[in-house]
């Protein structure tokens, strides 16, 4: 229970980031994308169902106040967070190369799914445009903002470990 609590707090409070303060820090109108950063950081912490589970409710948040479509980025994050989950077995805390890599990966990924699904089929064409303009940006300043989050995220998933292990030794 504790860790639904304290995963529901991550996700609201870096949607509320997200949508307030990175906004106003924005560069040339890009902001960083938290939520992936959560998204793909749950996946391969925890596995495929919590990287589902946590993607489904970040891609929800942003679908309820931001989206025309109802599921949509709900979707994609579902996708995202539980493809992290394979990586599970690769993951080790002390490494950030996979951390960093797969969260710039999960970004990247996101952003041509938004560009094909929103743009492309509506007959916009200028890709080269929306790669150099606003995918490689937000890619940048989302891994930069990551580097930060992702060791939040990892210490207090770190600390869930530890609480739940000596909760286990002890009614074990």
């Amino acid at each position: 229970m504790r860790r639904i609590i304290v995963t529901a707090v991550i996700i609201v409070v870096c949607f509320l980031l997200q949508c307030t303060v990175f906004q106003t820090l924005a560069i040339g109108s890009i902001s960083p994308n938290l939520l992936i950063v959560v998204t793909a950081s749950f996946g391969f912490m925890r596995g495929h169902k919590e990287g589902l589970l946590v993607g489904f409710f970040c891609g929800i948040l942003i679908d309820l106040l931001f989206s025309n479509v109802i599921g949509f980025y709900a979707l994609v994050y579902m996708f995202i967070g539980f493809g992290n989950g394979y990586f599970r077995s690769f993951f080790f805390p002390e490494d950030i190369r996979l951390p960093i890599g797969l969260i710039a990966a999960s970004d990247f990924l996101c952003n041509l799914v938004i560009y094909f699904v929103l743009f492309w089929f509506r007959g916009r064409f200028s890709f080269g445009y929306y790669l150099g303009h606003t995918i490689l940006p937000e890619l940048v300043y989302t891994m930069l903002v990551a580097i930060v989050l992702y060791f939040i995220l990892l210490r207090i998933n770190q600390r869930l470990e530890r609480i739940e292990r000596k909760r286990e030794a002890k009614f074990g």
